[in-house]
């Protein structure tokens, strides 16, 4: 299992991901799940990856095949994000074609997503979810993030306190919180974890790092997140019992 997530903002783009493929009791192993294939001054493109491992490397495999032949039709060559997201679903859609009868006859699910963004020349910066299916759906203004892989714990947070209008520091210190509240409830997702922040129309990625087991600022944010929840849980006010009380006697006399 993994998780990463993309964040537009009116100001660009932050993507993250970790980089934990399996946690069993003795064997932990790590992939990389952010990956750049942008062309400086052209276009930014940014992809994470999910689910089936050998599938989502072979699908990377494709796509980096087409580059390096400078094939007619590549990441480098299409017009627009939306359809590079089609190229990418077509890519993973050919890989499982090819390989899911024989993962099945064992059980193995094929399925794998992806998020793509960046800005190509001439368009405006966005932000896609690929589905297993080859399919996508596009963040937007009310909904500017995406996630895949195990992303119900990391959501919460993201829900609270994202907007379209938050600027690309906090939104980067979200997604890290995110990622950092994922891993706290579930062994499955864990570090390196990979974080890159895109500035509108500048072409090239502003700011990227990675973030190992151990790294003092991940357990900062931990420290101090756990300390603010700590404190606001303690000033939360305290249940009137004896209000509610009267008032559910009241509502089971009248019932």
């Amino acid at each position: 299992m993994t998780y990463c997530l993309g964040i537009l903002t009116n100001s660009g783009l932050v993507m993250a991901a970790d980089s934990r493929t399996n946690a069993g009791v003795d064997y932990i192993s790590t992939h990389q799940k952010l990956f750049d294939f942008s062309e400086p001054g052209d276009r930014v493109l940014l992809i994470c990856t999910a689910g089936n491992l050998s599938i989502t490397q072979a699908t990377l495999t494709l796509i980096r095949r087409d580059l390096i032949a400078k094939a007619e039709t590549s990441l480098h060559t299409l017009s627009s994000l939306y359809e590079i997201a089609r190229y990418i679903g077509a890519k993973a859609r050919e890989m499982q074609d090819q390989d899911r009868p024989w993962l099945e006859r064992d059980r193995i699910d094929s399925q794998c997503s992806f998020l793509l963004g960046g800005q190509v020349k001439g368009e405006e910066p966005e932000l896609y979810l690929i589905y297993s299916q080859g399919n996508c759906i596009q963040a937007s203004k009310d909904t500017p993030f995406l996630q895949i892989g195990e992303a119900k714990y990391g959501k919460p947070i993201l829900d609270r306190l994202l907007t379209f209008d938050t600027s690309l520091e906090a939104a980067a210190k979200c997604a890290l919180l995110s990622i950092d509240s994922t891993m706290k409830s579930n062994i499955s997702v864990g570090p390196p974890i990979n974080l890159a922040i895109y500035e509108t129309n500048s072409f090239k990625i502003r700011y990227e790092l990675k973030l190992k087991l151990g790294a003092p600022y991940l357990g900062q944010i931990r420290r101090m997140w756990e300390v603010a929840l700590r404190e606001a849980f303690d000033n939360m006010p305290d249940i009137d019992w004896e209000t509610y009380l009267e008032s559910s006697t009241d509502n089971l006399l009248n019932s």
